[in-house]
């Protein structure tokens, strides 16, 4: 079913070496042309192909992430844009995209180059910033976007807009936007509900807010949300995507957001998602 597939692999660690060396092992007995990420090639796989993380997409019909969830979070902010399928393999701790196992890649592998798997779309979000009704920058996430208090030792002031209707203005150390994906992520730590990843939602979650009569608020994943910051607001805050810096904010900076292009993860046929909540939150 895949003619060709791409590898992007976590650097600098011996677990990761090892267990490109068995997938380019496996790959090549079964004929597969092999491109692998120019960041991923200091590994001595002997393989004659490499590219770009965006030529992957452009060329393969299927980009194998070896790594933890960080690692494919990367690669689908920089795939989404191409209609190429992703596969976790987990060298990470939680593993909540990534849950293919090394010492499972003989065991299912195999079934899943012959077409059996379970696919999943899941979208991200697009953040513009704009300051003085210019745009400043922007970038997407998988998991979320956050704004948070930077250089400033008391909280942060924002006002929230979904699709144009006032919701709120609040004090607050920020604010998490999140997809279904990012709910497992630091929404949840921060009180946030758990989503399925097939809801078409987004979750607002309020860090440290100084009203105790805040709560997340679950939205419909179409809407188009703005956070603007205060003018009074001294000091800088932040945006973040995925747990990035992305961009200094100031007083009067206005962020839009919304939904924006997607992935699409498989999984093996034996995946199953309330198994992996209950495996990685510990639930009894």
């Amino acid at each position: 079913m895949f003619e060709s597939i791409g590898i992007i692999a976590k650097r600098d660690s011996q677990k990761v070496s090892e267990c490109l060396q068995i997938l380019v092992k496996f790959l090549s007995q079964r004929n597969i042309n092999i491109l692998i990420d120019a960041s991923s090639a200091i590994y001595d796989t002997k393989l004659t192909t490499v590219a770009k993380t965006a030529e992957l997409g452009q060329y393969c019909d299927l980009v194998i992430v070896i790594g933890g969830d960080g690692t494919l979070l990367q690669a689908a902010r920089s795939l989404a844009k191409e209609q190429v399928y992703l596969l976790g393999i987990n060298l990470g701790r939680l593993g909540f995209l990534t849950d293919l196992s090394p010492t499972e890649i003989d065991k299912h592998l195999g079934q899943i180059l012959d077409g059996e798997f379970i696919k999943e779309d899941r979208f991200l979000l697009d953040a513009k910033v704009y300051r003085n009704n210019q745009l400043l920058s922007s970038c997407n996430a998988l998991n979320d976007i956050i704004i948070h208090r930077y250089n400033i030792p008391h909280m942060l002031s924002f006002e929230t807009t979904i699709d144009g209707h006032f919701i709120n203005r609040q004090r607050a150390d920020g604010i998490i936007i999140s997809t279904p994906t990012g709910s497992t992520a630091y929404a949840l730590s921060a009180g946030g509900p758990i989503l399925h990843p097939s809801l078409n939602a987004l979750v607002l979650v309020t860090i440290c807010p100084h009203t105790l009569s805040n709560r997340p608020l679950v939205i419909d994943g179409n809407s188009r949300l703005q956070v603007t910051i205060y003018d009074e607001q001294i000091g800088q805050a932040q945006l973040s995507n995925d747990g990035l810096f992305s961009q200094e904010l100031t007083a009067g900076d206005s962020i839009s957001i919304e939904k924006h292009q997607h992935i699409t993860l498989i999984h093996p046929q034996t995946h199953d998602h309330y198994a992996t909540l209950r495996a990685k939150l510990a639930w009894s």
